[in-house]
C-alpha cells in the first residue's frame, strides 16, 4: 500500500487507521482525496482489515479548499495559470465518488473543523466522533457558492433535510455538542479522546463477522454512491456559474480577511 505522501496508514488488529498528514490545516484537494480512496480500497482488499478510522494531524480535520485571498481570481473564478476548473472539479468529485463505493465501515475522529469539503469528507464515513471543539460548517453560500462533494445527498441523509438546509443557508458552524444533539456527531468526548474513542468503536464493530459487516452495510448504504454520483454532477453546474460571480470572489476575500461580505448578488 503507498507510498503516500499526505497520508499515513497502520493496523492495530482488525482495525486501519488512516491519519490525514497536512496540518495544521489539512487542506482538501484532488491529490489528498485520490490518496485516501487507494488507501480504502486497498483495505477493502486486505481481509484482515473490518473497520476503518479517518483522522487527522494539526488544528483541523479538514479545513476545505484553500481559495487563497480571492485577490489574484479571473473572470472565470480562477487563478493565473489554472488549468479549467471546471474538469479539475469535475475529475475530484469522480475521485472523490470512490470513496462512497469502498465496503468497510469508516469512523471519522473529527477532533477540530471540518469546513466546506472537509465536512463532505467527514460524511463519506458511516459515524463520526466529536468534541466540543469540533466544528462543522457548510460554509459555500459564506463563499457566494453552491454546496458540494455530494453534500447535498449526504447531510440531509443523516440530519434532515430541514437541518441541512439551516446550515447550508446560513453558513453557522455547529459545534461538537450541537451536532450530537442534532445526529451529525454519533459520539461526544473531550478533544484529547476523540481518536481513541473513534478506535474504540472500529474496534468494537470489528468483533463481528467481517462478511456480515461488509454484506450489511452494503444494504443499509444502499444506492448512496450512485445519488452522489448525481448530486455532483448538479453541484457541479451550479458552483462553475457562480464562481463567475463577483460575490464569489467578494466572499473568498471576506473569508481571507476574516470579516462579513458585502455581497451585491451579482
Amino acid at each position: 500500500m503507498g507510498p503516500f505522501k499526505d497520508i499515513a496508514v497502520e493496523k492495530t488488529g482488525h482495525v486501519a487507521l488512516i491519519e490525514i498528514r497536512r496540518p495544521p490545516n489539512n487542506f482538501f484537494d484532488i491529490a489528498l482525496i485520490q490518496e485516501i480512496a487507494s488507501a480504502l480500497e486497498a483495505l477493502d482488499q486486505d481481509a484482515d482489515c473490518r473497520a476503518v478510522v479517518l483522522a487527522a494531524q494539526g488544528n483541523a480535520f479538514c479545513a476545505g479548499a484553500n481559495f487563497g485571498d480571492g485577490g489574484t481570481l479571473d473572470k472565470e473564478g480562477q487563478r493565473p495559470g489554472e488549468l479549467n476548473r471546471e474538469k479539475a472539479v469535475q475529475h475530484l468529485y469522480l475521485e472523490g465518488n470512490r470513496l462512497f463505493r469502498t465496503k468497510k465501515p469508516i469512523i471519522a475522529a473529527v477532533h477540530g473543523a471540518a469546513v466546506g469539503g472537509g465536512l463532505g469528507l467527514a460524511m463519506v464515513a458511516d459515524f463520526r466522533v466529536a468534541c466540543t471543539e469540533t466544528r462543522f460548517c457548510a460554509n459555500f453560500t459564506r463563499l457566494g457558492f453552491h454546496p458540494g462533494f455530494g453534500l447535498t445527498v449526504t447531510l440531509p441523509q443523516v440530519i434532515g433535510a430541514a437541518k441541512a438546509a439551516l446550515m447550508f443557508y446560513t453558513s453557522r458552524r455547529v459545534h461538537g455538542d450541537e451536532a450530537y444533539e442534532m445526529g451529525l456527531a454519533d459520539v461526544l468526548v473531550p478533544q484529547d479522546q476523540v481518536r481513541a474513542a473513534a478506535m474504540k468503536l472500529a474496534a468494537e464493530i470489528a468483533e463481528n463477522a467481517p462478511l456480515g459487516l461488509i454484506s450489511t452495510r452494503a444494504t443499509m448504504r444502499g444506492d448512496l454512491a450512485d445519488r452522489v454520483r448525481q448530486a455532483t454532477e448538479h453541484e457541479l453546474k451550479e458552483q462553475t456559474w457562480l464562481r463567475k460571480t463577483g460575490d464569489f470572489k467578494e466572499g473568498v476575500k471576506a473569508t481571507a480577511e476574516r470579516r462579513l461580505p458585502d455581497f451585491t448578488g451579482r
